[in-house]
């Protein structure tokens, strides 16, 4: 059984402002890596691909955290909450929307005994 958590962090930038959103993101990448029980934290931004199409979330941060206590321990940060404060709750923020997501590797019945 692994405690893992996976996280997509997307992101809706306003009008105009991707490039910018972006960088003020990227920011948040080496403080992120410093702290326990991150495994990944890897900033990334939506391209176009023959294979793939598009939505309305560009910016995307794709996160591995050894467990849901890192991953809430992370969300705790002051640097995380300054910036869900100033970019996506402040009407003055760069984002339009955000959505995050959290998900487990395991199966639904990873500890079922295999004999009933």
């Amino acid at each position: 059984m692994t405690s893992k958590v996976y996280v997509l962090a997307q992101f809706k930038p306003k009008q105009g402002k991707e490039a910018e959103l972006f960088e003020i993101l990227k920011a948040l990448e080496p403080d992120s890596y410093r702290e326990e029980g991150c495994l990944q934290y890897v900033l990334t931004r939506q391209i176009d691909h023959p294979s793939a199409g598009r939505n309305d979330y560009p910016i995307v941060f794709n996160e591995i955290w050894r467990d849901a206590s890192a991953w809430t321990a992370h969300g705790r940060r002051k640097q995380i909450l300054e910036f869900f404060q100033s970019q996506v709750e402040a009407d003055s923020g760069l984002v339009e929307d955000a959505l995050v997501t959290a998900y487990s590797d395991e199966g639904y019945y990873y500890d079922k005994p295999i004999f009933d």
